[in-house]
């Protein structure tokens, strides 16, 4: 075969594979769905995955009026992100096999915080739990907080991850490791000597190098921006799982996200994080108002138009599909509520999440062996394939080599995702 790998490139391969699976930390803290490549290719690389299911129930022992369909929603999930790291060798610089060695150790590093980073910057950017923090990072009481509003709104108990920036993250070692408490107490030595945190209040945390940032909103907060809560003013939504379009063609509706309108639009962001005044959160199952307001993200804004994630499903219209996905209640419809933006000062973004919400779909490249490139392939234990392909050209006699991955992120329920952030006033 023409640019054939040499048995050392192939060993090197093998040893670069291993390294890459065991530097996809953070993308082993979700959930992974292996989807049929050729009909993904076929369907666009999107494929519709469902949400689970949230079931009514009722009193009594005559039902005969409660025989109703139930509504399934789903999701698009997409392959979209193709990554790859190239480089350029010339003839003298092949001589030295260690150099190639160190391009594609610094390739696999690049390529496996690539995905890393996919997970956390959707996780980042398109959760709704927010987690607003008025001091600095301290420990406990900042990861009880998550886990508070974790439970309210029916988060499963498994799996829940709570990544910290790096400053952050030390922030809470410190409040472990401080000398009031017995030094001979493993998680306060771990705490002091290594800057550990591990699992607190049920949640494992993580340290992270490349935490997100998050600019203070710009808009004013309090009753500046205000929003109509009455059932006439359509601020509401309605799950359905499929829309009929005016040609009669039937398709899935993704429900994560809805377009409310706001009193003035100006100077809102997309990412920035708000709470409606008497619009409280509700547990999914039991649908009882937690007496906490619903934090909200805006996705995008359009005079003052907001979409919004996750929507607001109140339960206004009285349908069996709201009554179902009931998210949220209104305590008083009195007629225009304060939006209040929560992001006030700029700072990281220190996401957190269950396993089941966020899915990590492997994609595959096909090369074809004959066209004059060499291509070897390995997977990890997640099923995500790294491709090292390679060139040789007779002009110059250099050699081109590259690195691919392919693969995609989607965050199936974004109301049991979201984010804390710190010295927020």
């Amino acid at each position: 075969m023409a640019n054939d790998f040499s048995k050392e490139e192939r060993v090197a391969f093998e040893e670069v594979l291993a390294a890459f699976n065991d530097e996809l930390a953070i993308s082993r803290l979700v959930k992974t769905y292996r989807s049929d490549q050729t009909m993904m290719a076929r369907a666009g690389d999107v494929i519709w995955r469902p949400k689970p299911y949230i079931m009514p129930s009722f009193d009594g022992l005559d039902q005969s009026a409660n025989f109703t369909q139930r509504t399934q929603l789903s999701v698009p999930a997409s392959i979209d992100q193709l990554k790859s790291s190239p480089w350029l060798m010339s003839p003298t610089e092949l001589r030295d096999a260690l150099q190639e060695k160190r391009l594609g150790d610094g390739a696999r590093q690049k390529l496996a915080s690539d995905i890393n980073r996919a997970v956390l910057d959707v996780v980042s950017d398109q959760s709704t739990m927010f987690v607003k923090r008025s001091g600095a990072s301290a420990g406990f009481e900042d990861v009880a907080a998550v886990d508070a509003i974790m439970n309210e709104t029916g988060v499963p108990l498994d799996g829940r991850h709570l990544a910290y920036s790096t400053r952050d993250y030390n922030g809470a070692a410190n409040d472990l490791s401080k000398a009031s408490r017995s030094l001979d107490n493993e998680t306060s030595v771990k705490a002091l000597r290594k800057a550990y945190v591990g699992e607190l209040s049920g949640i494992s945390t993580w340290k992270l190098d490349y935490a997100k940032r998050k600019a203070a909103a710009l808009a004013v907060g309090g009753s500046a921006i205000t929003m109509s809560t009455l059932t006439a003013a359509g601020n509401y939504y309605v799950p359905q799982a499929t829309s009929v379009a005016s040609t009669g063609q039937r398709g899935n509706v993704d429900n994560r996200y809805d377009t409310i309108t706001v009193s003035s639009g100006t100077n809102v962001r997309a990412g920035d994080a708000f709470t409606i005044g008497n619009v409280e959160a509700v547990h999914p199952i039991t649908k009882q108002s937690t007496g906490q307001l619903k934090t909200f993200r805006v996705i995008s804004v359009s005079g003052n138009d907001l979409v919004i994630s996750p929507p607001i499903i109140s339960n206004q219209g009285g349908s069996a599909a709201e009554q179902q996905y009931q998210n949220c209640v209104v305590t008083a419809q009195s007629g225009t509520a304060g939006i209040t933006f929560l992001n006030t000062v700029a700072g990281f973004l220190n996401p957190f999440w269950v396993e089941g919400c966020v899915e990590l779909l492997p994609g595959r490249l096909v090369v074809p062996s004959d066209g004059g490139i060499s291509v070897m392939r390995g997977s990890t234990d997640q099923g995500v394939e790294l491709i090292m392909s390679k060139q040789a050209g007779i002009d110059a006699l250099n050699t081109k080599f590259r690195f691919d991955v392919f693969f995609g992120v989607t965050l199936l329920d974004p109301e049991m995702a979201g984010v804390m952030m710190f010295s927020q006033t």
